[in-house]
């Protein structure tokens, strides 16, 4: 088999799990794609370690095993960004990609009784 073949299936695969990481808006979608571009450079690599072992004397495998510790990160963070989102849906009701910079720190969240265009800093000087 040729190596355009696997390479042409991962770009696609890699294309793929890229607009799924910049067009979806549920976080577990976008953990999805993240995989998707994970597997897609594992195709890689199993597809030029075979290649090159074809042509080269010693055949160590690097590719192949580089694939193994690959799968074994994404296991990792897969588990864990599923605990952070699993969190976040608990504490926010919702996993809204868009909704989840309120929660970052020096943000508020809009709502009907805030003002939009006065900062933290201001609403703290009224105050004191």
């Amino acid at each position: 088999m040729h190596l355009a073949y696997p390479a042409v299936l991962s770009a696609l695969l890699f294309c793929t799990g890229l607009y799924g990481v910049l067009a979806r808006r549920n976080a577990i979608l976008v953990l999805m794609s993240v995989e998707l571009m994970l597997n897609a450079v594992n195709l890689n690599l199993v597809a030029f370690d075979v290649w090159l072992s074809r042509t080269a004397e010693e055949t160590l495998h690097s590719g192949q095993a580089l694939t193994l510790f690959t799968i074994a990160i994404a296991a990792a963070e897969i588990g864990i960004g599923l605990a952070i989102v699993l969190a976040v849906y608990r504490n926010r009701g919702t996993s809204d990609i868009d909704r989840l910079r309120d929660t970052a720190e020096g943000h508020e969240p809009d709502g009907p009784d805030s003002d939009g265009d006065a900062t933290a800093a201001e609403k703290a000087e009224a105050t004191a």
